[in-house]
């Protein structure tokens, strides 16, 4: 990242978690992100949409066995 650039975080619903049902807002801000953040809910077809080369960070709990502290 540029030096004095600032980053924007985009919270996007997956709703029930088929991937024809994402908003192409949201289609369109995984393509342009840079890290995605996500947790067991979310399909893996959903986060096709993401680049490549983004960094993706399984930030998920279930049933009180946290993976982020």
């Amino acid at each position: 990242m540029k030096k004095n650039k600032k980053g924007k975080v985009y919270i996007i619903g997956a709703g029930p978690g088929d991937a024809g049902l994402m908003t192409l807002k949201g289609i369109d801000c995984l393509r342009e992100a840079d890290v995605v953040i996500y947790d067991y809910l979310v399909s893996r077809d959903l986060l096709k949409y993401a680049r490549s080369n983004a960094r993706f960070i399984y930030a998920g709990k279930q049933g009180g066995a946290h993976t982020l502290s």
